[in-house]
């Protein structure tokens, strides 16, 4: 083999690696914006917001350039009575106000600081990505604790979270139920499943039975 085939052969290998690199990192930022919520609905919201803002101050600036009334409020008016406060407001009022503001800056705050993560969960498999809703994780869990527990459809609900599985059963009438045995049923499908992140299992048993049929 000569030298400029080595080379071809090595530029033809390196190429592929990057390939094989690119497609992964391409595939780990769609199953990224499968598994988190974006936060476009809450930043249309404050861009409208901040526009109605910039336009309605514009519009009130060159009202008062021109000499004629304000349409809502004056400019320098909002100023002096911002610059006074909280003289002549009712305190009351000036405390919802300031809930009212406080509540919707923690909203923005926690929106852009949280994860945002969706109610799903990612499967291992070698050849693509797999996200799984949690809802269709919740189903297979149940069926699995409904016969670990020997009751019908109705007696059992998931919950299915980020870190935890609990596990509802109202068990029928006169008959006992060994939650621990229910519980590592349940386990077992979890880790059959390879869930990504893997939740806690946690069975609750009701006090007041069903009435078998």
């Amino acid at each position: 083999m000569t030298q400029s085939e080595q080379s071809e052969q090595s530029e033809q290998s390196e190429q592929s690696e990057q390939s094989k690199m690119d497609s992964k990192l391409d595939m780990a930022r769609v199953v990224r914006r499968e598994l988190y919520s974006g936060r476009s609905v809450l930043s249309a919201i404050a861009a409208f917001a901040v526009i109605v803002l910039a336009i309605y101050g514009l519009l009130e600036c060159g009202l008062r350039i021109v000499n004629q009334p304000a349409w809502l409020i004056d400019p320098q008016t909002a100023l002096d009575r911002l610059a006074h406060l909280p003289d002549g407001i009712n305190p009351f009022l000036l405390g919802v106000v300031g809930a009212v503001l406080l509540f919707f800056g923690l909203l923005f705050l926690l929106s852009a600081v949280l994860p945002g993560r969706r109610a799903r969960h990612t499967l291992p498999d070698s050849r693509m990505s797999v996200v799984v809703e949690d809802e269709v994780i919740a189903s297979a869990l149940a069926r699995r604790a409904r016969l670990a527990a020997g009751v019908t459809q109705e007696q059992v609900m998931v919950v299915v979270s980020q870190r935890t599985v609990v596990v509802n059963i109202r068990p029928t009438s006169g008959v006992a139920l060994n939650a621990e045995a229910i519980k590592h049923a349940v386990e077992a499908e979890v880790e059959l499943m390879q869930l990504s992140p893997l939740p806690q299992v946690r069975v609750n048993l009701a006090a007041v039975g069903v009435i078998g049929v």
